[in-house]
């Protein structure tokens, strides 16, 4: 057996199977590219040598570190270039890791720890970013010209000593950031004292909880660098705990105490606490509490590792003070995986003492209540919820096998019953029923009848997830109600923020229900597209306009498979007479159809959230939006105007209601349709009625001419109705 050492490139696609998703070929076709006109030819050129490739990646020796280090950098600079100009859900980033050590030679492949540290390594590095141990920074931080970060000691999994790693400073082209390396300045131990339960020793299940020698101080955050306010409480993110385990499986496990514990810790009226979606957006991540507090506007971020080992399991956690860079507690504990529930208990309660608030008498037997006691059923449930917040109707389908089999290993498990009943509630709202092979109707009645079976477990779930049904079976009242119940169980939920403000807008409170999406938006900042058509739908009901398509727009250009927000944006546009901008923003949710499907779907376009029928003049705006979206854009106020002098009424009829429908840019046809209120035909003066109303305020030379319309009493209510939308009341 031939050892020798070498340094151990590892280099690896970030998001490689989400690109192949999109569109396998190119995705294929432009990794190929790359390894042929990049990375094969600077890898030879400083005289390493691939050993082995990947689907998605490759791995490297070179006999010299400086050689390694220098590939890395130019690799990632060769990538960002080639990056350029692509929009950023084609764009192919790589995470690169680089380790010196002691490698097994087996014909053309290596093997040891020398490779698994490197593929570590790799793992540990942002897109676009190299890590490398210790002995590769020794080796060459005063002969290559590029600063370095300290990320701490990390574990890699079958080796008994933690690896120190540092982090290139690449900026967004690749290139080095010409500084010194800003090292963690060593301390002694730093442990909160803490009372309670941990510290000494945990009875419950003969657990015991010991020191932890955690890492020292950390360079600390800048609350001025914060992409948004600090709130005026404790503010806190919990990162998904590290799965340490030999089992990849176990990783639902480590996932289910994080969940966990934001959910108990979101129970806390005097806390700030960022949702789950956007602290899972660091998993699997190298990132220091520095970054995410700035990153996501907290002060304080917990950290921890789960290893669990047949029945038994460590958990270690921590509490990081962001902004002075020191440890407010550190602990871990040792024991049964039975006694989990109680570790987290005791988790929760420590960082509560630690952080010194105040749990009212409610909030205490809140977090007391434990959803489930079985592990088994809240794996599962774990694993519909990660389905769940995918948003995709093939993802909403896949949610409900795991919540139902929760509900069979749990029976009285009511957040299952509340997850399966937003499941089919989402498959009405958005039209996604196919996937769960019902109707409508059914899917309904399911999403009813799951709820009935929730609601024996009074869970800040089982709120929103009523409030969700109520709201789509037209009970308002009750859906007001059970938003209410959500954010006074857990005031930090932003689904249940996110409920009400739907429950406000849809009911003719936009102004509060702005408030409410605003701070869903702040507690969940990588918040799902449905936020942000809450956040358009607020805007539009209050007819800013430019603000709806603005927020809509932003959302879309991130992110553009959110054809869910298009209809809306499309509908704005219109209403602010850009057309062309409408129209392609119709063609983006529907970009396969012939100009006169398109009419019709707009036509019969229903949206996810419909307005209750005191406030049905929104739904119409929509609709009206979508429909001149669909027209040709030949087709314009002054061709309608024109097409009034024809002498078919039936034309000019269509053409009354189109111009209606054109709302506050049909200005200029005002003088026509008032001359159209003494049209020959009945029918024709109805709609100009109507349209007049619909232009509203732009209207305002037709309030005569409405007015005396007030002594006909067969058009008395239609010239109210009209003089009510012109005026403004």
């Amino acid at each position: 057996m031939d050892r020798k050492l070498v340094a151990i490139l590892v280099a690896d696609v970030a998001g490689y199977s989400r690109l192949m998703e999109q569109d396998e070929a190119d995705t294929f076709q432009r990794l190929r590219a790359h390894r042929k006109e990049l990375f094969e030819p600077k890898i030879g050129e400083r005289h390493g040598h691939v050993f082995k490739l990947m689907g998605d990646g490759l791995l490297a020796e070179f006999a010299s570190v400086v050689d390694a280090v220098d590939c890395a950098v130019a690799l990632q600079r060769g990538m960002a270039e080639r990056n350029k100009g692509l929009a950023q859900h084609r764009r192919m980033d790589v995470r690169i890791g680089i380790n010196l050590g002691d490698v097994i030679v087996e014909d053309e492949d290596r093997h040891g720890e020398g490779v698994n540290i490197a593929a570590r390594l790799q793992q540990l590095a942002e897109p676009g970013g190299i890590c490398v141990a210790r002995n590769v920074y020794d080796q060459v931080k005063n002969k290559i010209d590029i600063g370095f970060r300290n990320l701490g000691r990390h574990t890699v999994k079958n080796i008994a000593e933690a690896v120190e790693v540092y982090s290139a400073e690449l900026d967004d082209t690749g290139r080095p950031n010409r500084t010194s390396e800003r090292r963690r300045p060593k301390s002694s131990l730093v442990r909160a004292a803490v009372g309670g339960i941990a510290g000494l020793v945990l009875v419950t299940g003969g657990l015991v909880a010991w020191l932890q020698p955690w890492q020292p101080a950390m360079e600390s955050a800048s609350v001025a660098r914060m992409a948004l306010p600090l709130p005026d409480k404790p503010s806190i993110a919990i990162l998904p705990f590290t799965n340490m385990s030999d089992d990849p499986e176990q990783q639902y496990f480590a996932d289910g105490i994080t969940d966990d514990l934001i959910t108990d810790l979101s129970k806390v009226s005097g806390l700030f606490v960022i949702a789950r979606s956007s602290s899972f957006d660091y998993k699997d991540r190298a990132v220091t509490a520095r970054q995410v507090a700035e990153d996501l506007g907290v002060r304080y971020v917990v950290e921890g590792s789960v290893r669990r080992a047949g029945d038994t399991v460590r958990v270690n956690a921590q509490v990081v003070d962001a902004i002075t860079g020191g440890h407010v507690w550190a602990d871990r504990y040792d024991g049964s995986v039975a006694d989990i529930f109680a570790v987290q208990d005791s988790i929760v309660r420590e960082i509560v003492n630690a952080l010194a608030l105040n749990l009212s008498e409610s909030e205490q037997k809140e977090i007391a209540r434990a959803p489930t006691v079985n592990v088994e059923a809240r794996e599962a449930f774990q694993k519909g919820w990660e389905h769940l917040v995918h948003f995709t109707a093939e993802d909403n389908a896949k949610a409900a096998v795991y919540f139902k089999q929760a509900a069979e290993i749990d029976p009285g498990y009511g957040d299952a019953y509340a997850a399966l009943g937003i499941v089919y509630v989402r498959g009405c709202q958005w039209g996604w029923n196919e996937e769960l092979g019902m109707s409508t109707g059914q899917a309904n009645s399911a999403a009813n009848q799951y709820l009935s079976e929730a609601e024996k477990d009074k869970s800040s779930l089982t709120a929103v997830a009523a409030s969700h049904i109520h709201l789509y079976n037209d009970r308002h009242d009750k859906a007001l109600a059970e938003a209410a119940r959500a954010i006074a169980l857990d005031p930090n939920d932003p689904e249940a923020h996110v409920a009400m403000a739907l429950a406000l807008i849809t009911t003719g409170r936009p102004e509060a229900g702005l408030e409410f999406v605003e701070t869903a938006l702040r507690l969940n900042p990588s918040h799902p597209t449905y936020y942000v058509l809450a956040h358009g739908m607020a805007y539009f009901a209050l007819d800013d306009l430019d603000r709806a398509a603005d927020v809509l727009s932003e959302e879309l250009n991130l992110n553009p498979y959110a054809a869910e927000l298009a209809p809306l944006l499309a509908a704005s546009y219109a209403r602010l007479g850009r057309r062309s901008d409408a129209r392609a923003s119709l063609l983006r949710w529907q970009p396969d159809v012939s100009p006169s499907q398109l009419q019709t779907l707009a036509q019969d376009y229903h949206a996810p959230y419909g307005w209750a029928q005191d406030d049905h003049r929104v739904q119409t705006h929509v609709i009206d939006g979508l429909y001149v979206a669909s027209l040709p854009l030949d087709v314009t106020v002054a061709t309608l105007v024109n097409t009034l002098e024809q002498d078919d009424a039936i034309e000019r009829r269509n053409a009354v209601r189109a111009l209606g429908r054109f709302g506050p840019t049909a200005g200029a046809a005002v003088p026509a349709l008032v001359d159209a209120l003494a049209d020959k035909n009945r029918w024709v003066q109805v709609d100009a009625v109507r349209a007049l109303g619909k232009i509203g305020p732009a209207a305002a030379d037709a309030i005569p001419a409405l007015t005396a319309m007030l002594e006909d009493e067969s058009k008395k209510v239609l010239a109210q109705e009209a003089l009510k939308e012109i005026r403004g009341f």
